[in-house]
């Protein structure tokens, strides 16, 4: 399934972003500080998220103006508060699970501040609802029901099917009274309870008990459908430029911290955690490893210990292999240089560390490369242990990927984004113009927060209140202009695509009548014309005919 729409709520700095479209691949989200970019991730992420993550608490999430008026004193129950909501398009082997009739469902759900989870199936087959002819089937069904019964009964004696019925459906109110929810339940009880009453040479009522228990089967299909999607929720994984792998670290104290609950800083150990759990082990088991004892002279000893530490030898190098293959492809070492890096992660006995291996063999450790090789390192790391159960079913929040890189390798990794985002829907917020290509405008969402009395908000359309929220918009296409302007001694800039063409069709028709033909050294640039990531340029003309002069 593909997110469609978000919608976030009563989370920190947000009061109601109103519902936002998301792209199927990869949406940008630009504004300035303290709009609320990050509390936007972070509350979606809640929607399902790694184990790891701690859930909603509301004193510390809801928002802090609000929280003692509504819940300290107004008693609002918090499972009532909604938070992240999100609308799912279903691919085909969503469809494949569900009933039919559902072929064009949306998957709903919504994460409440108590952390319980509300779905719902948009779609489908639309639950009956309570008419005429519905309220005559059911009352002929119970008269059906007394008959049969009426001998067993004393003459006064009121028919009871027809009163349980009555108890039933008494408050429905004729055609807007939809049969769902404990409305169905209810009434497919009775039903049920009175089956084996219905004459069994009747076909007539057996037909009818048939319909009406089919009414009563729609919400089952609703909630089976809901069910069986829930289940194939994506996983939402979110990195911060706060989750760093460190490059050393001491494998049985991190072990007992671990065993002790004293992991304070979740962000400090977080990228180490992650590191730990992209090569398959705990840190008490990597320490136990590498705590292996002399095995003397006793030849299955001897094996018992080449065993143990060549297990932890060879995880280390498949990870440090995976590693070196996702960074090298991202970094996009300079192509002149025989050997890219290579990031290796060692161990000896209680130390684990990850070092970078330059060309010449050189080895230093993580934290002595710079800051954005260690960003990317760490990106990849917790990606990769995060995702690595549900990789091909998870959907990327990135907050402010790239801080640390040169602008060039920003550009270099909205690629590498594009590239995820072909398996794993991404939505990143960024200031940064190399982070939004001049051709990813429709992409763009723009988040800003006029006041703290609306909160934050979420545009669609790339419109906003106030002008900084735009600015990394307006950068990205005046850096793209000014490499166009750059790279031609000659430019013609046009007010628009459409002077674009009008230009060059007066051309074409002069050139074909012999009076002029346009200078092909010129490039023609509509000021737009960064949004098509090139320069326009026009028709070479045909050879320059006696008595046409050049343009």
């Amino acid at each position: 399934m593909r997110l469609q729409q978000a919608r976030v709520r009563n989370y920190r700095s947000i009061l109601d972003t109103g519902w936002f479209d998301v792209e199927s691949a990869k949406t940008i989200l630009v504004g300035p500080n303290e709009a609320g970019k990050t509390a936007l991730l972070e509350a979606l992420q809640h929607l399902n998220a790694t184990d790891d993550v701690q859930g909603f608490m509301a004193l510390r999430d809801y928002p802090r103006k609000l929280y003692s008026a509504d819940i300290q004193v107004g008693g609002r129950d918090p499972g009532e508060i909604p938070v992240a909501s999100a609308r799912f398009s279903l691919e085909a082997d969503d469809l494949a699970v569900l009933p039919d009739g559902f072929e064009d469902a949306i998957y709903c759900c919504t994460r409440y501040l108590d952390n319980h989870l509300d779905d719902m199936v948009e779609g489908g087959p639309e639950p009956t609802v309570f008419t005429e002819a519905v309220r005559k089937d059911l009352r002929r069904m119970a008269a059906h029901i007394d008959d049969q019964t009426a001998e067993e009964r004393e003459p006064d004696e009121e028919p009871p099917n027809a009163a349980a019925l009555d108890g039933i459906v008494g408050s429905w109110s004729v055609g807007t009274t939809t049969i769902d929810g404990d409305r169905a339940a209810a009434l497919r009880e009775w039903l049920d309870s009175v089956e084996h009453l219905i004459d069994g040479d009747n076909t007539n009522e057996d037909q009818r008990h048939d319909r009406l228990v089919g009414y009563t089967r729609i919400p089952e299909q609703h909630a089976q459908a809901a069910a069986a999607l829930r289940e194939r929720l994506p996983l939402f994984v979110y990195y911060s430029n706060y989750f760093r792998v460190r490059p050393n670290l001491h494998l049985e104290r991190l072990a007992q911290r671990t065993e002790q609950d004293l992991l304070d800083d979740d962000r400090y150990d977080y990228g180490n955690l992650c590191l730990l759990k992209l090569l398959g082990f705990t840190a008490r088991e990597l320490a136990d490893l590498g705590s292996a004892s002399d095995p003397g002279d006793d030849p299955d000893a001897f094996e018992r210990y080449r065993d143990q530490l060549d297990t932890r030898r060879y995880a280390l190098n498949a990870a440090s292999i995976n590693l070196t293959q996702q960074i090298n492809s991202a970094w996009q070492p300079d192509p002149d240089r025989a050997e890219a890096d290579t990031v290796l992660v060692q161990a000896d006995g209680q130390y684990l560390k990850v070092v970078v291996q330059d060309e010449l063999g050189v080895e230093v450790e993580l934290d002595q490369r710079s800051e954005g090789f260690q960003w990317l390192t760490s990106f990849f790391v917790v990606f990769t242990a995060q995702a690595q159960e549900a990789h091909a079913n998870a959907i990327l929040l990135l907050d402010e990927p790239g801080l640390s890189l040169h602008g060039l390798k920003q550009r270099e990794f909205r690629h590498t984004v594009s590239r995820l985002a072909e398996s794993n829907q991404t939505l990143y917020t960024t200031h940064s113009p190399f982070l939004v290509g001049p051709d990813e405008l429709d992409w763009v969402r723009v988040v800003e927060m006029t006041d703290r009395g609306t909160g934050t908000k979420v545009h669609t359309n790339v419109t906003a209140s106030d002008p900084a929220a735009l600015l990394p918009l307006q950068e990205a296409l005046g850096y793209d202009l000014a490499q166009s302007l750059f790279h031609h001694q000659r430019n013609l800039v046009l007010e628009g695509i459409t002077d674009y063409w009008y230009l060059e069709a007066t051309a074409q028709l002069l050139d074909q009548a012999n009076i002029a033909s346009l200078n092909d050294t010129i490039a023609l640039l509509p000021a737009d014309g960064a949004r098509q990531g090139r320069v326009l340029r026009h028709h070479p003309p045909r050879q320059q005919a006696q008595g046409r002069r050049p343009a």
